[in-house]
């Protein structure tokens, strides 16, 4: 009954003093949205990148020339020349962790259709690089391991290029360009995939065996990369290790001696991307939480104000009995009550800013229940935290003092 008596008293005072009290709760009500807009804004762009890469093939595993660099994103090896088609045969033959694999080189080069071209990078890889890649096909057929054998000089081509090449809306299909000087016969296109989430336009590609491209256009004798998809998700940790091993036996490297590839798989990635978007959401959370501690301050100001005006009240409250702790309690009532209809509308405004951004910006937003929750944590302990003071000093007014404050 006590404290149902103290929230209506509270309740009184915070309706009497309405744009006062509108204003106080204005600072945790743009710090509550704020954290809650870029917590949405952060958990969104991890699932957008999780979701990107996974969608490159979440089993896949890299295998580059070189050390490795640990970077999140890394080239295709350049002219580094430490993995060979011997090193590919040698993980197909020796692991039983991998369900699909295959060596690959890459160049750039101008894809050509009379008078119609396209600067394009050309990817020569074997039959099992569309089941690795997650790529389907809109039209045609891939190339098979007779054509590898062969070094035929077949390809399928992006819908970016079939865009800029085919510009009339021609079936490709069965049709002859050329990359650079040499001529191919397309036999298949690509599904399209638009850009993934670092701007790379996944259609912007021809495909090639890898021995045509390795022959006919850069003239070389080692490989680019090897790419491989494991058994599962699961199995890609320990498949990583296994490809690792082989390589090292490969390579007769010592054990002191540090590795002349690296091995990674697209979990590795995935964590590193999401590592880097946590750290850039704690930065923006702090940002804006300083809007947090600027309304906790201006509810301990609204309070000691209140304290001021309300002197006689408490000294009549206690000269007919009134406890110190009813004093204590009413006032920190009343600043718990401000900070958390605050947080109410603060979470309010947070969830229709994230609607905003994702309808207008589209920008990836995930709102998670816990940041709801903890905002709202956080708006009783900021009311307890800045109201307690002015609150325990109201408490401690002298009754006669109080009673002849003007």
């Amino acid at each position: 009954m006590r404290i149902l008596n103290l929230l209506k008293i509270a309740f009184k005072a915070i309706v009497l003093n309405k744009v006062r009290t509108l204003l106080t709760m204005l600072g945790i009500i743009i710090g509550v949205a704020s954290v809650i807009a870029m917590l949405a804004i952060g958990e969104g762009s991890k699932e957008s990148i999780r979701t990107t890469i996974s969608a490159m093939g979440s089993n896949m595993i890299t295998i580059q020339p070189g050390a490795d660099t640990r970077g999140p994103a890394r080239g295709s090896g350049g002219d580094v020349q430490t993995l060979t088609l011997k090193d590919y045969e040698a993980i197909k033959e020796q692991s039983n962790l991998l369900s699909y694999i295959t060596p690959v080189v890459n160049g750039g080069g101008q894809v050509i259709n009379g008078a119609n071209n396209w600067p394009s990078t050309i990817y020569g890889v074997n039959p099992e690089y569309l089941s690795i890649k997650v790529v389907g096909l809109q039209s045609g057929s891939m190339f098979t391991d007779i054509d590898v054998q062969k070094a035929s000089k077949v390809v399928l081509i992006g819908q970016t290029v079939v865009d800029n090449v085919f510009p009339d809306g021609e079936e490709p299909v069965g049709k002859m360009i050329r990359f650079d000087n040499i001529p191919f016969k397309v036999i298949g296109v690509l599904e399209e995939k638009g850009e993934n989430t670092f701007g790379q336009d996944q259609d912007d590609v021809v495909i090639a065996p890898f021995t045509t491209v390795q022959k006919r256009i850069l003239a070389i004798d080692y490989l680019n990369q090897v790419m491989a998809s494991a058994i599962s998700e699961e199995d890609a940790p320990e498949a990583v290790t296994q490809v690792t091993e082989i390589l090292r036996t490969q390579h007769k490297l010592m054990d002191h001696e540090d590795d002349d590839f690296s091995v990674r798989s697209m979990e590795e990635l995935i964590s590193t991307f999401s590592s880097t978007s946590e750290m850039l959401t704690v930065l923006l959370v702090a940002v804006a939480s300083i809007s947090l501690l600027i309304g906790g301050i201006g509810i301990m100001n609204i309070m000691y104000v209140s304290v001021k005006e309300r002197t006689k009240e408490i000294g009549l409250r206690m000269a007919v009995g009134g406890k110190g702790s009813d004093i204590l309690m009413q006032f920190l009532i009343e600043a718990i009550l401000i900070s958390i209809t605050g947080g109410v509308l603060g979470v309010l405004l947070g969830l229709s800013a994230t609607f905003l951004i994702e309808q207008f910006l589209h920008w990836p937003t995930s709102v998670a229940m816990y940041s709801i929750v903890i905002s709202f944590a956080v708006c009783a302990v900021t009311g307890i935290f800045f109201g307690w003071y002015p609150a325990r000093k109201a408490a401690a007014l002298d009754p006669i003092t109080a009673l002849r404050y003007e």
